[in-house]
């Protein structure tokens, strides 16, 4: 018989709880090699970043240029737009709700909850490349400027870039993240913070869910209006994707069912077979909403300073990093580390903190994204058959 392979989530969860029950009975020699080597992948994790930014950013925004037409950007646009109001939302929900529950500076700096610290017994420096804004800022140079040029020789060599990234990413960094993961709870439970951050953690995932709940009714009411049908219809239509997305966390694996589901909305079979592909890609409304109520509740926990300035522009920038990160295993919060760390202030644990996080409701996130993305298609068909109808009319 053969085995079935362990998918992410399953082996985050154990490394969740193997973490804590280890915690318990594990020697401190033995949780200072754990500690050890979070100490040496966060260092690779910090050098790799820039590389993963250019990797993922860059031909995402060169490849948006590629016999760019009209619908093409309105779609797009309608995916950066539908990202900045799911980010925002998220922002004003959790400012809202968190503080009822989550105490400011509860459990102090995440890593560095208490003076009684498990410590390295070494650690490797990996200096990155560059820094994290520098590589943004160059990812949007080198994608703006091979979107406009003719020549496909460099940009050849970006997406060849961006295979590397990706293979690093499916091959290095994600077989190893569930012992990292392993390690950074098995140090918070040996500290005494544990039960804190797990109390609050799931009152936070109830509440994302209840989220994206209304993030989805919002969507396919604006779309309801836009296209006249009626948005309740068109939302359970698409619930089958949802649910098919709730098993693959995929959206590219769920682009069969999307795509079904959005024709039987009416959705012209053109118009869906543009749209449904590379919303799968750029549209992650889902993700957002987590990666920025993931951070406010961390940041609350932390005790550190959190403005609505500092976010609205991590929103802003956040948005551009999810519409060109290509929708790899883990690409949108591998895309988002940078942006996390550069203009958040994350460090190592609160960078791995996060991951395990948003890793344990990627179902929730990738079934809001791919639903959502029948919500643009009812748009883009409805702006394209009012066009035709007045091209018609001339």
């Amino acid at each position: 018989m053969k085995i079935k392979k362990i998918g992410l989530l399953p082996k985050v969860i154990i490394a969740i709880v193997l973490g804590i029950v280890c915690s318990l009975f594990f020697p401190t020699w033995l949780v200072r090699i754990f500690v050890t080597f979070n100490s040496i992948f966060g260092n690779f994790l910090n050098f790799a970043i820039p590389l993963i930014i250019i990797g993922l950013v860059a031909p995402g925004i060169a490849e948006l240029g590629k016999d760019a037409g009209r619908l093409l950007w309105i779609t797009v646009a309608l995916a950066y737009g539908s990202t900045l109001i799911s980010g925002f939302f998220s922002y004003f929900a959790s400012s809202a709700f968190f503080p009822s529950f989550i105490q400011a500076g509860s459990v102090g700096d995440v890593d560095t909850l208490t003076k009684s610290a498990v410590e390295p017994y070494f650690t490797i420096d990996m200096p990155p490349l560059m820094e994290v804004m520098t590589a943004l800022i160059l990812a949007f140079i080198l994608g703006l400027g091979l979107a406009a040029v003719k020549g496909d020789t460099f940009k050849n060599i970006l997406v060849e870039f961006r295979d590397l990234v990706n293979m690093l990413i499916a091959k290095a960094i994600i077989p190893l993240f569930p012992i990292y993961i392993f390690g950074i709870f098995m140090k918070i439970c040996v500290e005494s913070e544990i039960g804190v951050i797990l109390g609050v953690f799931l009152k936070v995932v109830l509440i994302i869910f209840a989220m994206t709940v209304v993030l989805l009714l919002f969507q396919f009411c604006v779309a309801g209006l836009v296209a006249k049908k009626n948005p309740i219809r068109c939302l359970i239509n698409m619930l089958p994707a949802y649910v098919t997305a709730l098993g693959t966390q995929s959206s590219a694996a769920t682009i069969p069912v999307t795509l079904a589901q959005a024709k039987k909305n009416d959705v012209n079979p053109d118009i869906a077979g543009f749209t449904v592909p590379l919303c799968a890609t750029i549209h992650l409304a889902g993700s957002i909403l987590k990666i920025v109520a993931c951070s406010y509740a961390i940041m609350l926990m932390s005790g550190m300073t959190i403005s609505f300035g500092t976010y609205a522009g991590f929103i802003c920038m956040l948005g551009i990093v999810m519409v060109a990160a290509p929708g790899v295993p883990g690409g949108a919060i591998m895309a988002a580390l940078g942006v996390l760390s550069s203009m958040l202030g994350f460090t190592q644990d609160m960078l791995g903190l996060i991951i395990a996080i948003y890793i344990a409701m990627d179902s929730f996130g990738t079934a809001c994204n791919v639903t959502g993305d029948g919500a643009i298609a009812l748009i883009v068909d409805a702006i394209n058959r009012k066009r035709s109808k007045e091209t018609v009319d001339k």
